[in-house]
């Protein structure tokens, strides 16, 4: 996807070839950034690390939302998405499935988890959730782009 900026009535021209200069980077950035960042919460669930807690302890935590929350499997399935699921949006790999499944937890999480405690982040509630879900979603749409195992595999699902 690239958008030309030379067709665009720039409020600061100078600033067009700035934006020229990092467009082709500006997608692969993104979704590496966005793959990274939730590697590290899988780590917690999965290996207690970066203070993490135990495998009860969320099955605990997830059970507030309902007893269907509660069992360790879905400690298990949200550890992995994040952690597997991360490095794969990270690297580009398989990136729609991997971004389609991470929206939908991102959906659950803001919907079900975080909606009872309002929609500010400060308080826990929906908004960060909601605006992961959104990026995700735009990374579901795009797929993996330039700099992706997928592009090099010339194959995306």
């Amino acid at each position: 996807m690239t958008r030309v900026v030379e067709n665009r009535r720039l409020y600061v021209p100078a600033f067009g070839s700035i934006y020229r200069a990092f467009e082709p980077i500006a997608y692969p950035v993104l979704r590496i950034m966005i793959g990274l960042l939730f590697v590290p919460h899988g780590m917690q669930k999965l290996f207690q690390m970066f203070g993490g807690r135990t495998i009860e302890q969320y099955s605990k935590g997830f059970s507030r939302m309902g007893e269907f929350w509660g069992s360790a499997g879905w400690v298990y399935y949200i550890g992995a998405l994040e952690f597997v699921g991360g490095l794969c949006i990270a690297l580009g790999l398989f990136t729609r499935f991997w971004a389609f499944q991470m929206a939908a937890f991102m959906a659950i999480a803001a919907f079900v988890a975080n909606a009872p405690r309002g929609w500010f982040w400060t308080a826990g509630g929906s908004e960060a959730a909601f605006s992961w879900f959104i990026v995700l979603g735009y990374v579901c749409v795009y797929g993996g782009g330039r700099f992706s195992v997928d592009s090099a595999m010339k194959k995306e699902i």
